[in-house]
């Protein structure tokens, strides 16, 4: 097991000084996501893959009819359970349960109300989030990092300047890692999928638009730095 180098110390000829620095941002998010999940139940296997396909479909057609306001729209997972009965004796199936989970991201937040609402208009369709963030290359990140280093520098400048004297080289700036603390949406669901086999009775009445507002996203960064400094008159 090796030893870890000695943290090195300043000399009377080269005295240092380390600081940490600390910045918050707070702005826009960039895109939101939402959770999708279409479901089908029926006594057969076959029948109930074919309605779960059948609304998995219908959803992804709908979300992608919006073109480049959706970024991406991925599938996560696809589940045919079967359901025993509670009674009796043996393994009796009494019904099969499917579910298709699928995340859709999007850029363009004046068509997500829209999107949301008509999404929620699906039969046995559950809708999550949306949940608001960052990309991961977001401009945000850079200039909170720029904050943080800054700030380091100030703060060991008031030092050196309590003391009369300078800084006078950079000796190591470590990033503490960049916290993209933004507030996260809870995943609570919207529903208002209806029950049935899948198709509709009537026609249905235009889903109204819901009126959604962008959560401000919090993105934190930490650095530490250590400086010489000019020998001081003490």
């Amino acid at each position: 097991m090796t030893t870890p180098a000695p943290l090195p110390y300043g000399t009377p000829d080269t005295p240092r000084v380390s600081v940490r620095g600390e910045a918050r941002l707070e702005v826009d998010p960039e895109i939101a996501r939402l959770g999708i999940t279409v479901t089908a139940r029926g006594t057969d296997r076959t029948t109930t893959l074919h309605d779960l396909t059948q609304r998995n479909s219908r959803a992804l057609d709908l979300v992608k009819s919006y073109g480049d306001a959706v970024e991406k729209i991925e599938t996560g997972y696809l589940s045919i359970t079967p359901q025993l009965t509670e009674k009796g004796r043996g393994e009796r199936i009494s019904a099969y349960n499917g579910s298709i989970h699928l995340t859709a991201t999007i850029n363009d937040f004046t068509r997500l109300g829209e999107l949301t609402a008509r999404l929620s208009d699906l039969p046995l369709t559950r809708i999550s989030g949306p949940w608001w963030a960052l990309r991961p290359d977001s401009p945000a990140h850079t200039e909170v990092r720029r904050k943080a280093v800054h700030e380091a520098v100030q703060r060991a400048r008031a030092y050196a300047d309590a003391l009369g004297t300078e800084l006078g080289a950079l000796l190591e700036l470590a990033d503490d890692g960049a916290e993209p603390a933004g507030r996260p949406s809870p995943p609570g669901a919207m529903r208002r999928g209806r029950p049935g086999a899948g198709g509709f009775a009537g026609p249905a009445a235009p889903a109204p638009e819901l009126d959604l507002e962008p959560q401000r996203q919090t993105v934190r960064a930490q650095v530490s730095a250590r400086f010489t400094m000019t020998p001081p008159q003490l």
